[in-house]
Parts: structure tokens; C-alpha cells; sequence
């Protein structure tokens, strides 16, 4: 079975003749994986990005150096962001992003390990959700990439 629910976001994507597309970085591409493992995918699927480097979120996705100085990678102004962008990138009606500490290092008693940002976007709303997800590093992936999914779903169905 896929790390999320794929099938059933593709379904709900499809039905609604909608596209996503994905700006990952503590994931290194789980999500799009968890989205391409379903045969059909590529209809509703342009494509993702990972972009684990701050110099990548900026090149490729538009973040501004201004949000990664004031506020970091690791923030929710970033994966508002990176959500924005990835949508410019592959023209998709919807987004998901994600932005985080997987561990084991990188934490400060601000930002611990397992603090992940996940954004997801249909156009004109962008819904941010803090999360801190226990376990080790690939646990914290796993949650990760779940969580995305059902976010996502939830937007499309009017739950957020």
C-alpha cells in the first residue's frame, strides 16, 4: 500500500478534473512517489520538485531569500511559499508542499525534530499545518507524506 492514500486523492482529483503538484523537501520525493505508484497518476500529476537546498526553493519555486532569512526553511511562511510556487512551476489547479526536520539533527529548541510545515493549495485559498511528528527520521517521512495527502483531501472537500 502507498505511504498515503493516493488512490483515493487521485480519484477525488480526477473527478473534479483537477491537477497537483508537489514542492518537497524533508520528503525528498515520497510524495510524488506515493502519487505516481497509482497506474493513471500522470493525468492528474505534471510533476514535483525536491528541493531539499535553500538555493533550490529559491531557483526553482520563487521562494524569496527575505522569508528563508526572516523565518527560516522550516516555516510555514516557506511552505506557504513553496506551495505558491510549485503551482506556478507546473501550472496545477492544486499543491501540496512540505518543509521539515526528519532528523536526527538539524533541531533547535525552537524548531525540534519532527516539526514539518505542510501547505496545500487550490488557487486562491493555502492552508499551512504545523505538525510534530514523533519517531525517527523515516517515521517522520511517513507521517510526512500522510498527512500531505489527507490534507489535501480535505481542502477538496471542503473539510478545511
Amino acid at each position: 500500500m502507498p505511504l498515503c492514500e493516493a488512490e483515493a486523492l487521485i480519484d477525488l482529483l480526477k473527478s473534479r478534473s483537477l491537477t497537483v503538484s508537489t514542492a518537497e523537501s524533508c520528503t525528498g520525493g515520497l510524495i510524488g512517489g506515493a502519487i505516481t505508484s497509482v497506474p493513471g497518476a500522470s493525468s492528474v500529476y505534471p510533476g514535483g520538485a525536491v528541493t531539499y537546498s535553500n538555493d533550490s526553493k529559491m531557483k526553482l519555486l520563487g521562494v524569496r531569500g527575505e522569508t528563508l532569512a526572516k523565518y527560516g526553511a522550516v516555516s510555514e511562511e516557506t511552505a506557504r511559499e513553496m506551495a505558491e510556487g510549485v503551482r506556478k512551476l507546473y501550472g496545477s489547479d492544486t499543491a501540496i508542499a512540505v518543509t521539515g526536520i526528519a532528523g536526527p539533527g538539524g533541531a533547535t529548541p525552537e524548531k525540534p525534530v519532527g516539526l514539518v510545515y505542510i501547505a496545500v493549495a487550490d488557487g486562491p485559498r493555502i492552508v499551512v499545518s504545523r505538525n510534530v511528528f514523533g519517531g525517527d527520521r523515516s517515521s517522520v517521512r511517513e507521517q510526512t507524506v500522510r498527512e500531505a495527502c489527507v490534507l489535501l483531501k480535505e481542502l477538496l472537500e471542503g473539510v478545511l
